[in-house]
C-alpha cells in the first residue's frame, strides 16, 4: 500500500480493497497511526484500535475467500460520540455518561463511559457495508454548541489553524476528516452541527431530510430536529456514505419509506437548466466580506455552467434563532430528564438527603454549563403559564419558516447561501457570549426547522491577511425534502469548479 492510499476517495479505497490492490489492515493501521500522531487536535474521545484491526482482518479474510465485499469494504470511518456503539463507550462528551451507575464522583475519563448494549442503526449499516469503525469523535456536550468548547474533555481543534474552532457540535468528526485521520465520518445535525463544522474545516457535510436516516441509537437532543449525516473530503464519498446509512428502519417510526436515491450516480449529472435561488436574508449584516465574495464567486461559476440564478424570499428567516432555541430546548429538557443517576451514567451519592437530592447533585455535577442553560430554558418555556406564550407560538412560526421554503421551491430547484457567516473563529472568542455563539448557526437553523435537505461544500477559501490565515469557506445548498440527489449534482459541480 502506498503511503497516500488513505487520502483517496472512499469509492477508490473500497475499489482498491475489493481488487486486492489495498490491504485493509494496512489502511486501518495508517489511520490509527495518524490519529495518534495528531492527538493534539483532540478529535477523538475513544480510539478503537483492537476492534478496528480485527474488523480489517475479517474484511481481508472475506476477500481471500472470494466473498462479495460491501460498498465500504475496508474504509476507516469515525463516529460522533452521540451514536451508540456496542464495542466502544458512548459519552456524548459529558461527565454524566462517563462513570457506571454504582460509582461515585471522581477521575472520570471517556474510556470509562457508558457502554450501550447495541449499535445505532447507522453504525450497524456501516459495519454491514464493510466499513471499519476506528473511534468515537469529540463533540459539544449532548450536541449543544457551535464550537466544540462545551465538551467535557476539551474542544477539538481546526486542522487549518489549531487555535481556531473546528465547529460544533460535530467538530471532532469534521476535524478527523479534514486532517485525513479517516476518509469519512458520521455526525448529527440538529441546527447545523454537520454543515457548520464542515464549512469551517473545509470538508463536505450533509444534513439529510428529516426521516431520511434512522435516528435509532442516536442519543437525543431535540427529537423533531436531530438527523444523522456524513462528512467526507469529497462529494462523491459523502454520497456513498449517505446511500449506505439511508432508508426505512422499523425501530424509528419517524424514518421514511421513500426509496433511497442514487446519490453517487447523481454526482455525474449535469447542472445545466437547474434553477438556483439566492435569498437576500442570508447576505445581510454579520456576513464576513471574504465569505460573501467566495460564495458569490461560486454561484457565478454555476451560472456559467448553465444554471439559472434568481432571487428568492425567505421572510421568516429573522425568527429562526428565537424559534429554534425555544423548540430545541423544550425537547432537550424532556430528553435529558433520563440522565438522573438511576439507570446509567454518573451518580453522586449525597452524604445525606432523599432521592431528589441525589437527582439534583448528579445533574449539577454531571451536566456542563451550556446543557444546564438549555434544560432550564426548555423547562421554562414548557411550564404552566408560558407554554402558549412561547412554545406554541414557536411551533406556529416554525410552520411559517417551512412555508417560506415550500414557496421558494415552487420557483427554484435549490437554494444557495453561505453555511456560516464567518470562517473559523478563535477558540475562546465567543465562549462567554452565548448569543454570539448562537448566531454562528444563523444560516443553518431555518433548514433544520423546516426538515429539508442541506449540504455544505467547500468553495474558495478566504485570502490570507495580517489578521488571519487563509481559511475554508462552505457554500450551503438547500433542497426540498428528499431531494438529496439534486444537492449532490450541484455540489459535485461546485467541487469541480472551485477546486484549486
Amino acid at each position: 500500500m502506498t503511503m497516500n492510499a488513505l487520502d483517496r476517495s472512499i469509492p477508490e479505497i473500497a475499489a482498491g480493497v475489493a481488487s486486492g490492490e489495498l490491504d485493509p489492515v494496512a489502511l486501518v493501521s495508517e489511520s490509527l497511526s495518524r490519529i495518534a500522531a495528531q492527538s493534539s487536535l483532540n478529535a477523538f474521545l475513544t480510539v478503537s484500535s483492537e476492534p478496528a484491526l480485527a474488523a480489517a482482518e475479517a474484511v481481508k479474510r472475506s476477500r481471500a475467500n472470494g466473498e462479495a465485499l460491501g460498498p465500504l469494504a475496508g474504509v476507516p470511518i469515525a463516529i460522533k460520540d452521540a451514536l451508540c456503539t456496542l464495542d466502544a463507550p458512548t459519552t456524548c462528551a459529558s461527565k454524566i455518561l462517563t462513570r457506571a451507575a454504582k460509582d461515585h464522583v471522581g477521575g472520570s475519563e471517556p474510556s470509562q463511559g457508558f457502554r450501550p448494549p447495541y449499535d445505532a442503526t447507522v453504525v450497524a449499516r456501516l459495519r454491514a457495508a464493510g466499513a471499519i469503525i476506528v473511534g468515537k469523535t469529540n463533540m459539544d456536550e449532548f450536541a449543544m454548541g457551535s464550537s466544540g468548547e462545551n465538551s467535557a474533555f476539551g474542544p477539538p481543534k481546526n486542522p487549518h489553524d489549531p487555535t481556531r474552532t473546528a465547529g460544533g457540535s460535530s467538530g471532532g468528526s469534521a476535524a478527523a476528516v479534514s486532517a485525513g485521520l479517516a476518509p469519512g465520518a458520521l455526525g448529527s445535525d440538529t441546527g447545523g452541527s454537520i454543515r457548520q463544522p464542515a464549512a469551517l474545516t473545509g470538508c463536505v457535510g450533509v444534513k439529510p431530510s428529516y426521516g431520511r436516516v434512522s435516528r435509532y441509537g442516536l442519543i437525543a437532543f431535540a427529537s423533531s430536529l436531530d438527523q444523522v449525516g456524513p462528512f467526507a473530503r469529497d462529494v462523491r464519498s459523502a454520497a456513498r456514505l449517505l446511500e449506505v446509512i439511508s432508508g426505512r428502519d422499523e425501530r424509528d417510526s419517524t424514518s421514511s419509506t421513500k426509496p433511497v436515491g442514487a446519490y453517487e450516480k447523481a454526482c455525474e449529472a449535469s447542472v445545466k437548466g437547474l434553477r438556483i435561488g439566492v435569498p437576500s436574508e442570508y447576505f445581510g449584516e454579520g456576513l464576513d466580506p471574504a465569505v460573501r465574495t467566495s460564495i458569490e464567486q461560486a454561484i457565478a461559476k454555476l451560472e456559467s455552467e448553465g444554471v439559472s440564478v434568481r432571487p428568492v424570499a425567505l421572510p421568516h428567516t429573522r425568527y429562526g434563532i428565537a424559534t429554534y432555541y425555544i423548540v430545541a430546548t423544550a425537547e432537550a429538557s424532556s430528553n435529558l430528564a433520563r440522565f438522573d443517576g438511576v439507570r446509567f451514567g454518573l451518580r453522586v451519592e449525597p452524604a445525606r438527603g432523599d432521592l431528589n437530592t441525589m437527582y439534583g447533585k448528579t445533574r449539577d455535577h454531571g451536566f456542563g454549563r451550556e446543557v444546564k442553560r438549555r434544560i432550564l430554558l426548555g423547562t421554562y418555556v414548557l411550564s404552566a403559564g408560558y407554554y402558549d406564550a412561547y412554545y406554541r407560538k414557536a411551533q406556529r412560526v416554525r410552520t411559517l419558516i417551512r412555508r417560506d421554503f415550500l414557496n421558494a421551491f415552487e420557483e427554484v430547484d435549490l437554494i444557495a447561501a453561505p453555511t456560516s457567516p464567518t470562517p473559523a473563529f478563535k477558540l475562546g472568542e465567543k465562549v462567554d457570549d452565548p448569543m454570539a455563539m448562537y448566531l454562528a448557526d444563523i444560516y443553518t437553523l431555518p433548514a433544520s426547522l423546516a426538515g429539508i435537505a442541506g449540504l455544505s461544500v467547500p468553495c474558495s477559501p478566504t485570502p490570507k491577511t495580517a489578521e488571519r490565515p487563509s481559511l475554508p469557506v462552505g457554500l450551503q445548498l438547500l433542497g426540498p425534502a428528499f431531494a438529496e440527489e439534486r444537492l449532490f449534482t450541484v455540489a459535485a459541480a461546485v467541487e469541480r469548479l472551485c477546486r484549486p
